[in-house]
């Protein structure tokens, strides 16, 4: 027993590391060809799985919903770090509404076209309910795939609509398969009143976990700088947890609560993205890989008839229409209503949701399962693979300059009087082709490094600041505004 348990250890752990490796390196394949991660980490495990050349035999359907949802909490946590507050800002409308009333009336129209095909009313609304959330990680790796940045106002959207519109899709998967449970066919008022409760709920708790733990992270004083990312990890995990225990959101909980932290000053906060960076990709290519291990290729060739016709009807006809009818009120362009229109990916959310009326024992819950994940997959090849083209068509890209090859930070475990800014040197811009002998910095400011193309280029009295420079400044924070009216607004990180 001694001698077989590390060997059996070690296979396990071989397996493991051969699967994310895989997956790390054939998604960049896929964001050359513009196929979505999603489905470069799905196909994987299905090759790794019973009906694949792994044959891992793996259908345990309570262990992949409590991983998923794990996952899950890791990867909008991330978002919600990354997530600046203006953003929250610019989209709270147009977001607001497609998280909600978008979902209801995509889910809607998915269940008339399932029961068109033949469905009961049951399970047609647990399958509208189940496929109605987005996924915004899908989007933005097939558009940073193409190369292609959108502007703010429709980037925020899709962002912030996909971060918040998970609690509404819960509710109405729960609702509904309760309801095939009991015999029941009609939404009430309850259902209204339920999502209303774990909104706030969510929200509320979310903000309160959130800021607490950045006053915490300000006080605190622990015995070495990797245990800040410990704490911001059980942060993460309360921020679901506690919400979903007081019969709130718990997605929507951990979002507010990363935003909450991610737009305040903590310690060692560059260090501490990265590594929840990590963590996300880490939780995504595990998730995605499990999911993958979970299905049988044999049965989706049975489902591939109505998953088609389905996932047209969801692509073309349900989030189309539902978006144009949420977002007239909100004065977006008609381009820009379609292309929020027809980028709307799934992800891992719906496959995960499509588990609990399964684990429920909700009558066709596997073949349910079986059809969403045949759309989530087989729908994120075509708008995946077209997101940045049609962006481009659409006239939907942002004229803001290009990214910068560098990323110069601070790291600091008390908070600085103080922030180091980047700023891209357009022609435009009255400072371009000066001397910064004479530019008219204020006492407490300073350029620390201009990066020119690939170089790095010192910052002296006699250099010019020429157009295309990325220039880093550290500013104080009453001077910021001054800095800002001669470089323009910093660059986003």
């Amino acid at each position: 027993m001694l001698t077989a348990e590390p060997l059996a250890t070690a296979v396990a752990l071989a397996i493991l590391g051969t699967l994310l490796g895989a997956s790390a390196l054939f998604s960049r394949a896929g964001q050359r060809f513009g196929v979505p991660i999603v489905v470069i980490f799905l196909t994987v495990g299905m090759l790794a799985g019973s009906e694949g050349i792994g044959r891992i035999t793996f259908e345990n359907y309570s262990l992949a919903y409590r991983l998923g949802t794990t996952a899950l909490v890791f990867i909008l946590f991330d978002g919600g770090l990354n997530t600046p507050l203006a953003t929250v800002r610019r989209a709270a409308g147009p977001a607001a509404v497609l998280a909600t009333v978008g979902v209801v009336g995509t889910a809607a129209l998915v269940a008339l076209g399932a029961h068109w095909l033949g469905f009961d009313w049951p399970s047609a609304a647990l399958l509208g309910a189940i496929v109605s959330p987005t996924d915004a990680a899908a989007v933005f790796s097939s558009l940073r795939g193409s190369g292609v940045t959108l502007r703010r106002r429709v980037g925020a959207t899709i962002e912030v609509e996909s971060g918040a519109n998970d609690p509404m899709a819960v509710i109405l998967t729960m609702v509904v398969t309760e309801g095939l449970l009991h015999g029941r066919t009609g939404l009430g008022w309850h259902v209204l009143l339920t999502v209303l409760v774990q909104i706030v709920v969510g929200a509320a708790l979310g903000l309160a976990i959130g800021t607490g733990a950045r006053l915490l992270l300000a006080r605190a004083q622990l015995a070495a700088g990797g245990l800040y990312a410990v704490l911001l990890v059980g942060v993460a995990l309360l921020a679901y947890s506690v919400p979903t225990l007081l019969d709130g959101s718990g997605f929507l909980g951990v979002y507010v609560a990363a935003i909450a932290l991610g737009n305040g000053r903590i310690p060692y906060k560059p260090a501490l993205l990265r590594v929840h960076d990590a963590l996300a990709w880490l939780s995504q290519v595990s998730m995605f890989l499990m999911l993958g291990l979970l299905v049988f290729p044999s049965r989706l060739l049975g489902v591939a008839r109505v998953g088609l016709l389905i996932g047209a009807l969801l692509s073309v006809v349900a989030r189309p229409l539902v978006v144009w009818i949420c977002l007239a009120p909100f004065r977006f362009r008609p381009r820009e209503i379609a292309y929020i229109g027809s980028v709307g990916l799934r992800g891992a959310v719906p496959i995960i949701l499509a588990t609990y009326p399964v684990l429920a024992g909700a009558p066709g819950a596997t073949r349910i399962f079986d059809i969403v994940f045949f759309i989530v997959l087989v729908g994120s090849l075509v708008p995946g693979a077209t997101a940045g083209p049609l962006a481009r068509w659409l006239r939907v890209e942002s004229a803001e300059p290009p990214a910068p090859r560098a990323v110069l930070e601070i790291e600091s475990l008390q908070p600085l009087n103080g922030e180091l800014l980047s700023f891209y040197i357009d022609e435009a811009l009255p400072i371009a082709g000066e001397q910064l002998a004479d530019v008219p910095f204020p006492d407490g400011t300073s350029v620390a490094l201009i990066l020119r193309g690939r170089e790095f280029v010192a910052a002296k009295g006699k250099t010019i600041l020429e157009p295309g420079d990325h220039v880093y400044v550290f500013a104080r924070d009453q001077d910021r505004e001054l800095i800002q009216l001669m470089f323009g607004s910093p660059e986003a990180r």
